[in-house]
């Protein structure tokens, strides 16, 4: 694992196997982790898992070291990104700041079967080729609409009262 790391460190930008495919046992009812240290530049997370046996209700998730202690602490916490609980999924999350992170494998909605669980992780060193977000969401396109509306109205009707009341008080010939 330290010799991973080590060519995780060192190695130029590219797509590298961080955690090979290979199963972990996730208990009933709690989770298993990977630790990922992202200490000297952003990288994509791209990881993978499928249940092999066991529970049908595992979820994978990304946190910030901090939100995995107060996950582990039962303390209410964060995620950068998760998957829906199923029988597999995929995760991908571009991580902005470099720092540690961990991957959750969560098994605590599993009843009470243990999972056996085939995770892959990839770490992408090279820079993104597109821009994270490209449009607002629908719900914010809508409030934008509605303010620009509103405040067109309003202009209107404030120009119009001052038209309306400079056109009365004119004599008339």
């Amino acid at each position: 694992m330290i010799f991973a790391l080590f060519l995780l460190f060192f190695s130029p930008y590219g797509r590298q196997e961080l955690i090979p495919s290979q199963v972990i046992e996730v208990p009933a009812h709690d989770w298993g982790q990977f630790e990922i240290g992202l200490n000297q530049r952003p990288a994509l997370v791209d990881a993978n898992f499928e249940v092999e046996s066991g529970s049908s209700r595992v979820r994978m998730a990304l946190l910030e070291r901090g939100d995995f202690e107060r996950l582990r602490n039962g303390d209410p916490h964060g995620m950068l990104a998760a998957t829906d609980s199923g029988r597999g999924g995929h995760l991908r999350y571009q991580v902005r700041r470099p720092g540690r992170y961990v991957i959750v494998l969560d098994n605590r909605a599993g009843g009470n079967q243990p999972a056996s669980v085939r995770v892959s992780v990839w770490v992408d060193f090279s820079p993104p080729r597109v821009p994270g977000v490209t449009e607002i969401s629908p719900t914010r396109r809508l409030i934008v609409v509605l303010i620009s509306c509103g405040v067109f109205f309003s202009i209107v009707t404030f120009s119009l009262r001052r038209i309306m009341r400079a056109v009365k008080r004119q004599p008339s010939i």
